[in-house]
């Protein structure tokens, strides 16, 4: 059984003042690569003695790579969830790296049997070494690879199927695609599994050169509200998390966003 999250905000060391004080926040996550496991942030380590979730959310792994994950990398990712009591650890669909090189971005996967394979072996690999559950993100991508074999949803649901992983489900991310591909994104919403979502991502964005950017440093757009409405009305996702990575807004501007999210999805009020 998932557990319920609630709504949650990501922790980051500019902002930790604030989300150290808000009063019903359910839980938060902190960038794994970020955290010392033998000495973490003492703000999180406060958060978790105050009951609040903290999960450690990897960008490093490079699950989607047809090289085996990094063991070092893997037990980072291990020693986080268990230094921070972690209920669960996630990490993206994607790759970093390929032949020895770093790309300092995460990308897109091929939705091909090979790639499927790959992931799957490389998520089993991480899963059969971590003392939680693993959450996997599908990414925001500009494009996609040619000649695919399968479409979003099956890919994901095949996937969830072959490793017993949970989804972490970014409505931000389903909405800047279905944007830049003139797709409808309520009609992967109706194809997914949804039972399987762990929690889900919310970010803000912009339209730069006719592409909307998922860029995680603006205000939550309309429609990235009315499709987490959308989602909520088919099945309310145990945790709705708020990322920000910058231009951090006045505090006020982010409770809004907060209580925002927690109306859409009828819960109370975190601030």
């Amino acid at each position: 059984m998932i557990a319920e999250l609630g709504v949650g905000i990501g922790w980051r060391p500019e902002i930790a003042g604030f989300v150290a004080e808000l009063p019903g926040l359910g839980f938060t996550e902190v960038i794994a690569e970020s955290v010392h496991p033998d000495r973490p942030w003492p703000g999180l380590l406060e958060l978790r003695d105050r009951g609040v979730a903290v999960v450690p959310h990897g960008v490093r792994l490079s699950l989607g790579g047809a090289e085996p994950v990094d063991p070092a990398r893997v037990a980072h990712l291990a020693g986080c969830a268990e230094a921070l009591g972690a209920p669960l650890v996630s990490e993206h669909i994607a790759f970093v790296r390929a032949g020895g090189l770093e790309a300092g971005h995460l990308l897109p996967v091929p939705r091909t049997r090979e790639a499927l394979d790959a992931l799957t072996a490389n998520i089993r690999r991480t899963t059969a070494e971590l003392p939680v559950p693993l959450a996997v993100e599908p990414i925001a991508a500009l494009f996609d690879w040619p000649d695919a074999e399968y479409d979003e949803a099956d890919f994901l649901t095949e996937l969830l199927d072959r490793t017993g992983v949970l989804l972490l489900l970014d409505v931000a991310n389903v909405y800047a695609n279905a944007r830049n591909r003139g797709a409808d994104p309520t009609a992967l919403l109706d194809r997914l599994p949804l039972e399987r979502i762990a929690y889900v991502h919310l970010a803000g964005g912009s339209e730069h050169d006719g592409f909307y950017h998922d860029t995680h440093t603006d205000p939550l757009p309309a429609g990235v509200l009315a499709l987490t409405a959308e989602l909520c009305a088919r099945r309310r996702p145990p945790g709705l998390l708020l990322e920000r990575d910058g231009r951090y807004p006045p505090a006020a501007e982010l409770r809004a966003e907060l209580d925002a999210l927690a109306a859409t999805a009828g819960l109370p009020a975190i601030t």
